[in-house]
């Protein structure tokens, strides 16, 4: 006798479905698993027995054969304990075999018959989506998670009674509705503002150019300054997140288990800030089944890294590629798999060992060789990917004992939203492209159209400060943010005047 469900399983940030095949035949008691089962697959065998035992149905007593279709992938996760129990089930009860075979069914039992929650909900409801299935039945506490992306009806359930009930038809099961302003959840920009940073008015600006074009972003200043302030406070000022982009977003934060309960998409940028004793595994993904790193939690929003020149010169160097290609791609022996990074690069670091160059209250006690060694961690082919590099002075006791508060995160952030709404009705609109960092070299040239003292101003900084043609293509791209900023479509020598001075690190050390 044979059963067929359909359920999924999750490769990188998408899924696949799954055919689970469960078939009976005369021989000795015994289970077999076939389909590239890794170990916690292999161990549903035992999860499933107790749970069938515990909710009052036989397991049954004979040559077992379950086979997870396509055969040529390896599987993990425990989300196949429900298709292969309610597989064994019926073949002693009359179930729909058409409802199975037409409604994804994932979740993980546990021993007493409860379904459990399992990651990559969403990513299985987005395939369920493409591929037109109807009816998705999901462990309720994901319920949520499936719904908001507008697919097929998802049906909650936590026991296995209930499944069963309801491929017999005894017991009918309400779909979970999830409208789409509910599923974001809300979105916190506002828990930290701008009006609370006293002073720091051009790193301010810095950080208000950096959130209108996409821009990666590095903050140079003596201990204190604020650099960590002001980078937890990005967030509050960029765009809100798209639906397109809250998706991209969730399914990330869904196969790591990571989704809040009760809210089916993320609703706010991320902002990573990793310590930097990170590997380079931790950072931009890996192991055995690979998994996503800090880089594309990051997706969509800010990745943070303070105290630059400590993390390890190599972990650092396998940001190159996702900053260029805005993905990383993990090779192992029988598979490849991409994970989205498109993300904002901000970084924090002292201007010398000491942290006190900059500083006119604090001697610097450094030579110019230690300066030199301790900024040569950071190689210059990552510099020249930081479009952004800004001088973060010491907070003066004046600014700091002012009680007038500064401009809000609010004002700012309108700014922000008009100058990218500029920017995507320049580009096309297959989605490749929504702000100015992301622009390619053919792009650059037909949208930033420099005045002729802009490109006077720009041959005698590159002669005297010896930019290389990446770093050029970075400061007529801020330009173009800059312009944006004001409304105007042509860049000028201001624009590109504001534009290299934001390269401090491309000046050779006093």
């Amino acid at each position: 006798m044979l059963a067929r469900v359909s359920s999924a399983a999750v490769l990188g940030v998408d899924a696949y479905q799954v055919a689970v095949e469960v078939d009976l035949a005369r021989g000795l008691p015994n289970f077999f698993m076939v389909g590239l089962a890794e170990g916690a697959v292999k161990e549903s065998r035992v999860r499933v027995e107790s749970a069938l035992k515990n909710s009052g149905y036989d397991f049954p007593q004979r040559r077992i054969t379950v086979n997870l279709a396509p055969a040529d992938i390896r599987k993990a996760g425990s989300a196949f304990d429900l298709p292969i129990a309610l597989g064994l089930v019926s073949i002693g009860e009359k179930l729909d075999q058409k409802k199975l075979r037409t409604t994804l069914v994932v979740g993980e039992l546990g021993l007493d018959g409860q379904v459990r929650k399992i990651p990559g909900v969403m990513c299985m409801a987005v395939m369920a989506k493409e591929l037109g299935l109807q009816q998705m039945l999901c462990p309720a506490e994901c319920a949520i998670e499936a719904s908001a992306v507008g697919g097929p009806e998802v049906l909650a359930v936590s026991r296995l009674e209930q499944v069963v009930e309801h491929f017999t038809g005894r017991e009918e099961l309400a779909p979970v509705r999830c409208q789409r302003g509910q599923a974001l959840a809300p979105d916190n920009a506002g828990a930290v503002n701008f009006a609370d940073v006293k002073g720091q008015e051009h790193a301010k600006r810095a950080l208000e150019v950096a959130a209108a074009g996409g821009h990666n972003l590095l903050l140079l200043g003596p201990p204190g300054s604020g650099k960590t302030m002001l980078a937890r406070r990005l967030p509050s000022i960029l765009p809100p997140l798209s639906f397109s982009e809250a998706v991209e977003t969730s399914k990330i934060y869904s196969i790591m288990g990571l989704m809040k309960p009760g809210t089916g998409l993320v609703g706010t940028r991320p902002f990573r800030a990793p310590h930097h004793t990170v590997s380079d595994a931790g950072l931009v993904g890996g192991g055995s089944v690979p998994r996503p790193g800090e880089v594309s939690m990051a997706h969509n929003g800010v990745l943070f890294l303070d105290e630059l020149p400590e993390f390890r010169r190599h972990v650092l160097e396998v940001l190159r590629q996702p900053l260029e290609d805005a993905y990383v791609t993990i090779s192992r022996a029988l598979t490849a798999i991409t994970f989205p990074a498109r993300i904002m690069l901000v970084a924090a670091m002292n201007p010398c060992p000491c942290g006190y160059l900059t500083d006119a209250a604090h001697a610097c006690l450094c030579s110019p060789v230690s300066i030199q060694r301790y900024r040569s961690r950071i190689s210059g082919p990552l510099l020249d990917r930081i479009d952004i590099q800004v001088e973060v002075p010491a907070v003066s006791y004046r600014e700091w004992i002012q009680r007038e508060p500064a401009e809000s995160s609010a004002d700012i952030r309108l700014r922000v939203v008009q100058a990218r709404d500029r920017q995507m009705k320049r580009f096309p609109t297959d989605g490749q492209v929504s702000c100015n960092a992301q622009m390619n070299p053919t792009q650059v040239r037909k949208f930033c159209r420099l005045a002729t003292e802009g490109q006077r101003l720009l041959e005698i900084a590159v002669h005297r400060l010896g930019f290389s043609a990446r770093a050029i293509e970075r400061i007529v791209k801020v330009a173009r943010t800059i312009a944006d900023l004001q409304g105007v479509e042509e860049i000028d020598s201001d624009h590109l005047a504001e534009a290299i001075q934001y390269r401090s690190l491309d000046r050779n050390v006093a």
